[in-house]
């Protein structure tokens, strides 16, 4: 049994959804021992729902003299210290944006092995499989070392509940130098009401969107269902969508239940980012269109007339069950 640390990523004190899936991963197979780092949040705001999930010691950093959020360097150095004052040599986080940028941080404080972006982990052979080629494939990766970090896809693996009690434990670092980098303001941009990387359904539209006004046919969709809005880059480069929707390899990688793409022709780079998602609807008007050959249902007709049905059909559905 190994002692794991996880990095657990809060909104206004709220953990995120998509941890739990890197939680039930460090948890493996052995029962592993969690540790949950939290960093900026309230600990005791987030034991109820981290404990469901198998964690059972929160550790709620701090660091004396300085806000941890006004240096990425200051928390990776805390969190750096803190693994060092438990003995833990695990670290599993989120590949998000935060997630990616403070364990690559954490893996150069530790000089340690990183693997971002896994779908799968193995902690008892320190073992993570991770895309490669734009997704054309998938490698199985050891790490080796004395430290094993990594950051996992979201919603790439299940999450498993496991029922504990848990404990808060307070860390105070003593970090030292924040470092040359000071966030003085996070101005937050124009986003829809469900992050990409946490939606459990996303329904994309392509280059045939033809304008950014086309796209509320999908926002109104998406409203019924809960889910998020995604572009492709094609239709981002047009201008018809923020580079924050962009779903692919050069944009976000998501891994949904359900994924709707709308005239995406299904290029390679695109795929790449939503390959793991685990049921692809696609609409488009060319039958031929490669996607048809990668999804799980498709359907042949303009998106412009079959959204708006469905989006209509999910409303009665909505009305009925209620």
């Amino acid at each position: 049994m190994a002692k794991i640390g996880v990095l657990i990523e809060t909104t206004e004190n709220e953990v995120k959804a998509t941890n739990f899936g890197v939680i039930t991963a460090a948890r493996g197979q052995g029962g592993n021992e969690i540790y949950a780092f939290v960093l900026n949040a309230d600990a005791d705001a987030c034991k109820e729902v981290l404990q469901e999930y198998g964690v059972r010691k929160i550790i709620e950093i701090s660091v004396g003299g300085a806000g941890l959020a006004s240096s990425p360097d200051f928390k990776a150095k805390a969190l750096a210290d803190a693994m060092k004052n438990y003995n833990i040599t695990y670290l599993f986080g989120l590949s998000s944006a935060v997630g990616r940028d403070l364990l690559a941080r954490v893996a150069a404080v530790l000089g340690a092995p990183l693997a971002l972006d896994c779908v799968c982990v193995n902690p008892a052979d320190r073992t993570v499989i991770k895309s490669h080629f734009s997704g054309k494939t998938f490698a199985t990766i050891k790490l080796s070392g004395d430290y094993f970090i990594c950051g996992i896809r979201p919603n790439a693996i299940d999450a498993l509940a496991e029922p504990c009690d848990a404990e808060v434990l307070p860390y105070r670092s003593s970090a030292g130098d924040p470092g040359r980098l000071v966030v003085k303001e996070v101005k937050q941009g124009k986003a829809g009401s469900v992050d990409l990387t946490e939606a459990d359904i996303i329904i994309t539209g392509g280059r045939p969107m033809g304008s950014a006004d086309n796209y509320k046919i999908l926002e109104v969709c998406a409203d019924v269902l809960g889910a998020a809005v995604g572009a492709s880059r094609a239709a981002v480069d047009a201008g018809y969508a923020l580079h924050s929707m962009q779903v692919g390899q050069t944009g976000k990688t998501v891994s949904p239940k359900l994924y709707i793409g709308c005239g995406l022709s299904g290029s390679v780079q695109h795929f790449a980012g939503m390959k793991t998602s685990k049921v692809i609807v696609a609409v488009n008007t060319d039958k031929d269109a490669p996607i048809f050959n990668k999804c799980d249902y498709g359907l042949v007709g303009d998106l412009f007339e079959v959204v708006p049905v469905l989006t209509e059909v999910l409303k009665e559905t909505k009305a009925i069950g209620s």
